[in-house]
């Protein structure tokens, strides 16, 4: 890629793009933040700012201008607006690397759940848009709980929907590996499945916070109506809450392990644990 040209970051007030803008300065490039309102840096960390909105795609074009490459993690719960920017980062870039969900099952007609048919739909608009990409189809990310925090600081337990265990993701190796796409050339088409090294369950991940912090912390699952009303009290849209909940009961459970993490970036893929150790502040 040629150096000269910008990175843009889309969703870089989320978890993973704050630390793809970081690890993007960090190597050495010069990042752009997207927001949706002018002047609005909080949660973006290092490098520029610029304004525009995914709903209104003729926004984009002045935060593309002199981009080579787009770090892609699309916000909305369908792809009504998905299909015009790409066209605008089409327009101005060469490159896009997307954050998927590791569920995406290619053989199936229909994805299990509306979040993965999302993200299914996604990669084929992407694949059709003829731009160079890179799929990064990640498993649970570990800053999902972040969402317990309420919860954590209020007692010792976590109550929500259960699923199935997964090989959680820390959020520092899928930028990690984003950085790498955004970057090498070396990753042109690839779609790399996302793992922490191992499988892990809502109950094991509230322990380990538990661990983190000094405190014995459990896990209660409730039903998803339960759960539901709670989601909704949190101030969740309903569109989301019932998006999430859907695949509560239909994830399959994976023992799915992969390597890439430390395959790409020489570094072994972090634990829940660890995640939690650097993370403890979250929670107190």
């Amino acid at each position: 890629m040629d150096r000269t040209l910008r990175t843009l970051v889309i969703g870089a007030t989320g978890n993973v793009g704050r630390e793809v803008v970081d690890r993007l300065v960090a190597a050495g490039t010069a990042p752009r933040a997207l927001s949706r309102r002018a002047g609005d840096r909080a949660g973006v960390g290092a490098g520029e700012t610029v304004v525009g909105d995914l709903a209104e795609p003729a926004t984009l074009e002045a935060a593309l201008t002199g981009v080579g490459s787009v770090f892609l993690v699309w916000p909305f719960l369908t792809t009504e607006h998905a299909p015009a920017v790409l066209d605008a980062i089409g327009r101005h870039a060469r490159r896009v690397v997307y954050v998927s969900s590791s569920g995406v099952d290619d053989t199936a007609e229909r994805q299990t759940d509306p979040i993965r048919q999302l993200h299914a739909d996604m990669e084929a608009l992407i694949e059709k848009s003829g731009l160079e990409r890179t799929v990064l189809r990640a498993d649970t990310i570990a800053s999902n709980a972040r969402g317990w925090a309420g919860q954590i600081r209020a007692g010792d337990v976590v109550r929500g929907p259960d699923t199935a265990a997964t090989a959680v993701v820390d959020e520092r190796d899928v930028a990690a590996v984003a950085v790498r796409a955004l970057t090498e050339d070396a990753h042109k088409g690839a779609t790399y499945v996302l793992t922490g090294p191992q499988v892990i369950s809502r109950a094991q991940q509230v322990r380990a916070i538990g661990e983190a912090l000094g405190r014995p912390l459990r896990f209660e699952a409730v039903p998803a109506d339960v759960a539901r009303e709670r989601m909704l009290a949190d101030g969740r849209p309903p569109a989301l809450v019932d998006a999430l909940l859907a695949g509560v009961g239909t994830r399959p459970a994976s023992e799915l392990i992969t390597t890439t993490v430390e395959e790409i970036t020489g570094a072994p893929a972090r634990t829940f644990a660890s995640w939690a150790a650097d993370r403890a502040d979250v929670f107190r």
